[in-house]
C-alpha cells in the first residue's frame, strides 16, 4: 500500500487531539448530549458505543461543527471549534472560517455521499482541486495513492453504482483521507453494508489505526472496538455512563446500564 501522511498538523506536546468539557445539546428543549467530559488521545483510536438515540452522532457532528454546541466547550489539536472565546462568552466564527477547520476533520458517515455522475478518482479529486486548489495532477496522484491504500487501485474509473457497498465505503473514507486530516470521525460506518462487505472496511480503518490517525469510531462492531481501540466509551441518555480500556468495559463493565447493554449485544 502507499504511504500517505495520515495528517495535516497536530496538538501541542501533551495535549489531547480532542478535549470535550461540559459539553451540551438539546433539540426544541430536550437534551440530547449532558454534559460530556472526554478526551481522545493523539493517534489513539477512540470508540463510542450504546443504543440508538444515545447522542452518539450527535457528538461527532459537533466535534465537526456540523451541529451547534449549547453549553461547554469542545477543542481539536488545542483549538476551539467554530467558536472564539471573548469574556467567557462563546462567539461563532464565520463560515469561511469554520470551513478551514472542516478541512482539518475527516468524516466517513453510514451512506457513502458520493458523487453518482463522477467516477471513483473524480469523487476523491474533488475536494482536493475545489477547495485546497490542489493542482489537478497532484491531485489524481494522491487519489490514486489512496485507491491503493484501500485496495481499489484498479477501479479508479468506476462510478458509485458499479461499486458495492463496501467499495463504495472505501471510496468516501480515501475521499476523506485526500483532504490530509488530522482527525478522522467515523459514524456507524458498517451499518449499511451487507455482513459480507463488512471486513474490508473495517481493515482498511485498521491499517489508519496501525498509521497513527487519531479516530473516532461510533459503532456496534464491538470485536473491533475490542481489537483496534484504545478507548471505549459506552453512551446513553445523552451522557457518557462508562469509559475505559476497551477489553476491560467490555470483559468486566462497572455501571450496570453497561451490563445491561452489553447482555442484549454480545
Amino acid at each position: 500500500m502507499g504511504q500517505v501522511r495520515p495528517f495535516a498538523g497536530a496538538p501541542a506536546a501533551g495535549e489531547p487531539m480532542v478535549r470535550i468539557r461540559g459539553l451540551t445539546k438539546s433539540y426544541h428543549g430536550k437534551p440530547v448530549l449532558q454534559d460530556i467530559d472526554l478526551d481522545v488521545a493523539a493517534g489513539s483510536v477512540m470508540c463510542i458505543i450504546g443504543p440508538s438515540g444515545s447522542g452518539k452522532s450527535t457528538l461527532l457532528a459537533c466535534i465537526n461543527h456540523l451541529e451547534r454546541i449549547d453549553g461547554g466547550r469542545l477543542w481539536v489539536g488545542g483549538e476551539l471549534v467554530g467558536y472564539r472565546e471573548q469574556g467567557g462568552k462563546l462567539h461563532e466564527l464565520p463560515e469561511r472560517q469554520i470551513a478551514r477547520m472542516r478541512q482539518r476533520i475527516g468524516m466517513v458517515f453510514q451512506h457513502f455521499n458520493l458523487f453518482p455522475h463522477m467516477t471513483a478518482l473524480q469523487n476523491i479529486m474533488e475536494a482536493p482541486v475545489q477547495v485546497l486548489r490542489l493542482p489537478p495532477e497532484q491531485a489524481r496522484a494522491r487519489a490514486m495513492q489512496l485507491l491503493d491504500r484501500v485496495g481499489l487501485a484498479g477501479k479508479h474509473g468506476r462510478h458509485p453504482a458499479q461499486l458495492s457497498g463496501g467499495e463504495q465505503q472505501r471510496v468516501a473514507i480515501a475521499r476523506a483521507l485526500a483532504m490530509e486530516p488530522r482527525l478522522m470521525l467515523f459514524d456507524e460506518p458498517t451499518s449499511a453494508l451487507d455482513p459480507e462487505l463488512v471486513g474490508e472496511v473495517l481493515a482498511v480503518m485498521k491499517d489508519l489505526a496501525r498509521s497513527g490517525m487519531t479516530m473516532v469510531v461510533v459503532t456496534h462492531e464491538l470485536a473491533f472496538a475490542r481489537e483496534v481501540g484504545d478507548a471505549l466509551t459506552f453512551m446513553d441518555g445523552g451522557r457518557v455512563v462508562e469509559r475505559g480500556a476497551p477489553r476491560a468495559v467490555l470483559a468486566d463493565p462497572r455501571e450496570a446500564r453497561t451490563r445491561e447493554f452489553l447482555s442484549r449485544v454480545l
